[in-house]
């Protein structure tokens, strides 16, 4: 009997991610609604919005022809882009925060315009809106998410592209390509052969990392969606450390501290920790 995918648990990266660095904060994002909006909450702050405004001009890239993908000046995209960032929407609180970040978003699009690499060459589009597959129809879950980037080589084979717009390396221990390799294998037709995080402020082109071993990285994924699962059923999620800075900013807009700037995307009400500084607001909306 084919499983339930609206009463399954579903996981991704970043839920993941959240359980695995503190249960309560996997709650306050994934679970809990405010009482009045009855929507889920997140907070902003000025490297999430530069990464998320990188994200939105390569995920246009992403929809076009490899012959159309330049043909509009990049620059010009993610100036329209960084708008919907702009100001407290996207955690500035003063000018010149905002314009180092903004500085540091131009030269990562102007680095992608001088090296494209592979954004110019072949991709594969997965057509499903969320890609998913059930990673244990047994045990009722589904694993999720998007991948940044499949480059689609000559052997017919695709290289999983993740973009980083952070100063520090990814930790060997991640499971974010891991993740995107079981989600590449389930939910498209060609084989990965090949799998790199770009890191855009500091290099010119993709850095390798090995490929998972697809048995292991299904087990290791498996094993803490279960205990997603338990927590759930149980309806427990503690803080390892009674506070940790993980889940403190969080905590701080469950208690009416922090400051509501907006609603985003996906419909989530978008909060900063500081109070604005003489910022005027855009009529543009978050995204």
């Amino acid at each position: 009997m084919p499983g339930d995918k609206y009463t399954a648990v579903w996981v991704s990266h970043s839920s993941i991610t959240d359980f695995v660095n503190c249960p309560r904060a996997y709650f306050l994002n994934n679970i809990y609604r405010d009482p009045v909006t009855g929507h889920k909450i997140t907070v902003i702050s000025p490297p999430l919005a530069l990464g998320q405004a990188i994200h939105e001009v390569i995920e246009t890239l992403s929809h076009l022809p490899s012959e159309k993908r330049f043909r509009e000046p990049l620059a010009m995209r993610f100036d329209h882009v960084w708008q919907k960032v702009s100001g407290v929407r996207g955690g500035f609180t003063d000018e010149k925060t905002e314009s180092a970040y903004k500085a540091r978003g131009k030269a990562m699009i102007k680095r992608i315009v001088n090296h494209p690499g592979p954004l110019a060459r072949l991709a594969v589009k997965i057509k499903m809106d969320l890609p998913y597959f059930w990673l244990s129809e047994a045990d009722n879950i589904i694993l999720c998410g998007k991948i940044d980037w499949l480059e689609y080589l000559p052997d017919d084979s695709v290289h999983i592209i993740d973009f980083k717009t952070g100063v520090r390396e990814e930790d060997p221990r991640s499971l974010q390509l891991p993740i995107y390799f079981l989600l590449a294998q389930r939910c498209q037709q060609h084989p990965v052969s090949k799998m790199s995080y770009w890191y855009l402020e500091q290099s010119d082109s993709p850095k390798k990392v090995p490929l998972p071993k697809p048995k292991d990285a299904e087990k290791k994924v498996l094993k803490i969606a279960k205990e997603i699962k338990l927590a759930r059923q149980l309806k427990r999620f503690k803080c390892r450390s009674n506070g940790c800075r993980t889940c403190r900013p969080l905590e701080a807009v469950v208690r009416g501290e922090a400051t509501l700037v907006g609603t985003d995307a996906y419909n989530q009400d978008v909060y900063i920790m500081e109070k604005p500084k003489n910022i005027e607001a855009s009529d543009s909306v978050i995204l």
